[in-house]
């Protein structure tokens, strides 16, 4: 079956940063389109990067210029670098993929940003 598993969140300082990734398994990675989302306690579950299998990338407005999404098909990862990070970045980040839709999903991974 489908697996993703996210890591590299944590605890990280204001204008710090950190990078994630998302590894996944039983899937063809180089077909999907894959994205990351995030939840903050109390909000729903926003979009925040995405990239498609043919390498477009988009960023919703409170990212653009600070985080990156970029996948590995080698590796069958897709990473998000999130640099001068703020506490309004503090949420459980969770990586998302699928061929037509975001079918699958990872179980999160926390990142809280202190100020």
């Amino acid at each position: 079956q489908v697996q993703l598993v996210e890591s590299g969140g944590g605890l990280v300082q204001a204008g710090g940063s950190l990078r994630l990734s998302c590894t996944t398994s039983g899937c063809t990675f180089s077909s999907y389109n894959m994205a990351w989302f995030r939840q903050a306690p109390g909000k729903e579950r926003d979009f925040v990067a995405g990239i498609t299998r043919g390498g477009n990338t988009n960023y919703a407005d409170p990212v653009k210029g600070r985080f990156t999404i970029s996948s590995d098909n080698a590796k069958n990862t897709v990473y998000l670098q999130m640099n001068s990070l703020k506490p309004e970045d503090t949420a459980v980040y969770y990586c998302a993929g699928g061929y037509l839709s975001y079918n699958y999903w990872g179980q999160g991974t926390q990142v809280t940003v202190s100020s």
